[in-house]
């Protein structure tokens, strides 16, 4: 458990948060969100005492253990895996070696003996001799193989240091853990994994993430911080999307009768409280979500921009023919003998444990790369638009402001007005239209790449990992921009409820080849498990 009274912080004029109140209590996780810059990760900071509020105080009762997940991958390179994972618990690793070093000891002593047999009972009531073993299934559930468990955390790879680094969070039981961004990184495996722990984790848990389909399956409540409050909602990230839109709603309709919000409500909160089943609280969640009021909900103040992609021309009967592709960047073959045809309306998700794979082909797609061997053509009536992982070539140096930089992907010479009320949809307003291209944000980025496809009138949309940067609202925007879409989508992003809500077929990049099925992404899931 942990007790937040009366904090508040503040950073010159910009006021975080003020007087927040909150108990967080053990058996819940709590999905901390907020719009970026709200201070989601500060109030992290705050909690594990890393930062110090200004007014108030956190605290937990005597004994009690907090653990924080590491941002820091390079902080434990001489030393061997499976120890950084039990360093997670400081008390036990700190005994552990100080009774080893005393039976190191040359002129052991009877003094020593003592000190050693006092270490021996504290390491046991810490469960000191099974601290390995936990250590190891850990790392073996979150895809660390046993061999290497022994070696030093510099020969790991920069995916596998984050495996390490979320296995010592997790490791000895903490009574509060604190996750900021959790699944950055991980693997599909890992993060089912990661969901699993979670759920059936008995202690207190407070997670900021972007990854919705996450929050949904571990978020016991949710702790939205905004207008400088932190409020916390029973049930999981959806439940609060589609409370806060429904008293934006109610909101807007002041005229309506109060009977009928009400009707409506209640609703609403009858068709949650039947997906509560699948909670370790189904009951008292239910329960919870049964007695919420009208006056319980409030709209928020987060802006949602609008992402809607329409395209010129229907697509033919032909959309993409793709014959044997191979490429092979600095020794590897990241594409072998690479073959498939895509037909009309179909919305494709990229998958594979290769990264680059995925970036290479559709970089060839977009004409951007040259494949070693074989060929692509696409169809007579397709136009494509292509969202690249990495967008700074689009804006390094560029001293236009937003205005001239969209001008620059406007097909017709559009009016100043139409470009302006363009970018006041994508959230940039007022002064704000007329900023340098050159010092936007990383999610201010994709907002400008996400524009400039929606201004080119494409049937076809390929996007690469495009909810990189954004935040839960510009990534439920653009999410619900996709679904509606007309034309035909080439994707790659791990966000499980994007491959999930817009996918109808899976082509997975393979060693040789591709794994090539027209299903849905949880229908390809459990197909994985099955060949397991």
């Amino acid at each position: 458990m942990i007790n937040v009274t009366d904090v508040s912080l503040q950073f010159g004029d910009q006021k975080l948060f003020e007087d927040v109140n909150i108990k967080f209590t053990p058996g819940n996780c709590y999905g901390l969100i907020g719009a970026n810059g709200a201070g989601k990760s500060t109030f992290i900071k705050v909690l594990s005492g890393e930062i110090e509020s200004q007014t108030g105080k956190v605290s937990m009762p005597p004994g009690h253990r907090m653990a924080v997940l590491k941002q820091n991958h390079f902080e434990y390179e001489e030393q061997i895996v499976l120890e950084v994972v039990m360093m997670g618990h400081k008390r036990l690793y700190d005994v552990m070696k100080e009774k080893d070093a005393i039976y190191m000891k040359e002129d052991f002593s009877d003094e020593d003996g003592m000190k050693a047999a006092e270490l021996e009972g504290e390491f046991a009531e810490m469960n000191g001799y099974e601290a390995e073993s936990d250590a190891a299934v850990l790392l073996k559930g979150l895809g660390i193989s046993d061999n290497l468990q022994s070696k030093k955390m510099s020969e790991l790879t920069g995916g596998q240091k984050v495996k390490v680094l979320l296995a010592q969070t997790l490791f000895g039981n903490p009574d509060v853990l604190l996750l900021d961004e959790p699944t950055n990184g991980l693997d599909i495996e890992a993060i089912q994994w990661l969901e699993d722990f979670l759920f059936n984790f008995k202690n207190t848990v407070i997670v900021v993430s972007h990854d919705r389909h996450f929050l949904n399956n571990v978020c016991t409540h949710i702790a939205d911080l905004d207008f400088g409050k932190i409020k916390v909602f029973i049930g999981n990230y959806d439940f609060w999307y589609e409370s806060s839109q429904l008293a934006l709603k109610l909101a807007q309709e002041k005229n309506k009768k109060k009977e009928e919000k009400i009707e409506e409500l209640q609703a609403f909160v009858a068709r949650f409280s039947a997906n509560a089943s699948k909670s370790k609280q189904a009951t008292s969640r239910k329960k919870a979500l049964e007695k919420i009021e009208l006056d319980d909900i409030k709209p928020s103040s987060r802006k949602y921009p609008y992402v809607a992609f329409n395209s010129e021309r229907e697509i033919g009967n032909d959309l993409l023919t793709v014959n044997h592709l191979t490429k092979t960047i600095d020794g590897e073959k990241v594409l072998n003998d690479v073959s498939f045809i895509l037909n009309k309306d179909d919305k494709v998700s990229l998958v594979g444990p290769n990264e680059n794979a995925k970036t290479v082909l559709m970089k060839i797609l977009a004409g951007e790369m040259e494949p070693d061997s074989g060929s692509y053509k696409w169809g007579v009536t397709t136009s494509q638009t292509y969202f690249p992982k990495d967008n700074a070539e689009y804006f390094e140096g560029s001293e236009l402001s937003l205005i001239d930089w969209l001008r620059q992907y406007s097909p017709e010479d559009q009016t100043e007005t139409f470009l302006r009320g363009f970018l006041g949809r994508m959230l940039f307003s007022g002064e704000e239209a007329k900023k340098k291209a050159s010092v936007l944000s990383g999610g201010e980025k994709v907002r400008c790449m996400l524009s400039r496809m929606m201004l080119s009138g494409a049937n076809v949309l390929m996007l690469d990992e495009p909810t990189n940067h954004l935040d839960l609202e510009s990534i439920t925007a653009l999410n619900n921009g996709l679904i509606n879409f007309k034309g035909s989508i080439i994707f790659a992003t791990h966000d499980h409820q994007f491959n999930e809500s817009i996918a109808n077929r899976i082509i997975e990049i393979q060693d040789e080849g591709v794994l090539d099925k027209e299903i849905s992404y949880n229908e390809y899931l459990e197909l994985k498990k099955v060949k397991k």
